[in-house]
């Protein structure tokens, strides 16, 4: 069951007055994207259910029916007896599926109550592997240490605010239209930049990259062995099932692969089975990408150390390098996040990279380019 060629099978039991709650009190607010996206890299979810009173998430019905979730109605009128109620039935359903359906190798318990505590230990007895998932500030401390592997869910990627934030946080003015931006027409006149020329069949190719260097990058970091090229493309169909590589004009998912792996994105060595690739980021970045990404973040750095007259805030960075190099991205490296790619610049000594607490804020600078704090 725990071959590595094998396809994990998963159960997902979500307590969402749990986390609905928890990610209200921080500002966020609770979507099942982020979150399927994230199980996609560590197997295939094959039930999905959610407990609650849905008189009281009315707003959340839709979400979680898009999510094709099994809304589990706990009708009940006091609180207590609710929560307990939603407690119980969970528990309840969940270690029925276990001794049911043995196929089921893996179960995701969304919720960072400690009474699911229990639960976890059992299944991990029936030889389940746990997966919680929870708000970071609403978590019991009990629960991550019971699970193999527990996920915060304020820490994905594409996780929403629950009210619009304002986006005029950066250094300089609002960005300024450009022409492609108020004409319509392909062929319309006032001589278009070359930089919004870019055919829309590179530009997809440039999306499914960023999809491929993300899904390799999370079944990595789910995944201490090597990644075989037939468990990257489950990856990728389970987060969008209309995946074909024909449509890019490929006639397979290897020749896919050796287009990416021609361009320094990912290299290709020889797998356990015959035809079916190992697949990895280059050893020294990809192809000379990341080492260029972190030039640029550095030089970026420097010069706006100069200009504020202090370390420049992480906030509005992403921005400033843009204005640099426009089709800049960290997802084309791999990374899930512009903080995670900072983090990595950091530890490779490209910048360095500290947190204040007064602020809420990393600040970045270069340490030989000296410079005060504002």
């Amino acid at each position: 069951m725990t071959d590595n060629t094998s396809e994990q099978r998963l159960a997902l039991y979500i307590d969402h007055e749990n986390v609905a709650i928890g990610a209200r009190d921080i500002g966020l607010k609770f979507t099942m994207a982020p979150l399927l996206d994230a199980l996609a890299e560590r197997g295939r979810v094959v039930v999905r259910r959610s407990y609650g009173d849905w008189n009281l998430f009315r707003e959340d019905r839709r979400d979680m029916v898009d999510g094709h979730v099994e809304l589990m109605e706990i009708p009940q009128r006091s609180d207590t007896h609710r929560k307990n109620a939603a407690d119980i039935q969970m528990a309840l359903d969940a270690l029925e599926l276990a001794f049911s359906r043995d196929f089921v190798s893996t179960f995701v318990v969304v919720s960072g109550d400690s009474d699911f505590t229990p639960l976890v230990a059992k299944l991990r007895q029936l030889d389940k592997r746990v997966i919680g998932v929870g708000l970071k500030g609403s978590t019991s401390a009990l629960l991550p240490k019971a699970c193999d592997e527990f996920i915060f869910y304020d820490k994905l990627e594409g996780v929403l605010p629950r009210e619009p934030r304002s986006k005029n946080q950066g250094s300089g003015p609002g960005r300024k239209k450009t022409s492609s931006s108020s004409s319509s027409g392909r062929g319309g006149g006032g001589g278009g930049t070359k930089s919004s020329a870019k055919s829309t069949q590179k530009a997809d190719l440039e999306a499914m990259k960023r999809t491929l260097t993300k899904t390799l990058s999370g079944l990595q970091s789910a995944d201490a062995t090597g990644i075989l090229a037939s468990n990257l493309k489950r990856a990728m169909l389970r987060k969008d099932p209309t995946f074909a590589e024909g449509d890019y004009g490929f006639r397979g998912f290897r020749e896919f692969l050796r287009h990416f792996e021609g361009q320094g994105t990912i290299t290709l060595t020889d797998g356990s089975a015959k035809g079916d690739p190992e697949v990895d980021f280059p050893a020294g970045g990809s192809g000379g990408g990341e080492d260029a990404a972190f030039a640029l973040l550095r030089k970026t750095v420097i010069e706006l150390m100069d200009e504020l007259g202090g370390d420049p805030p992480l906030s509005g960075l992403k921005d400033q390098l843009r204005k640099r190099q426009a089709d800049f991205s960290e997802k084309d490296l791999g990374y899930s996040g512009f903080l995670q790619f900072c983090k990595a610049a950091a530890t490779k000594d490209v910048v360095m990279m500290d947190f204040e607490e007064d602020d809420q804020e990393y600040y970045l600078y270069v340490e030989d380019e000296p410079a005060k704090k504002k």
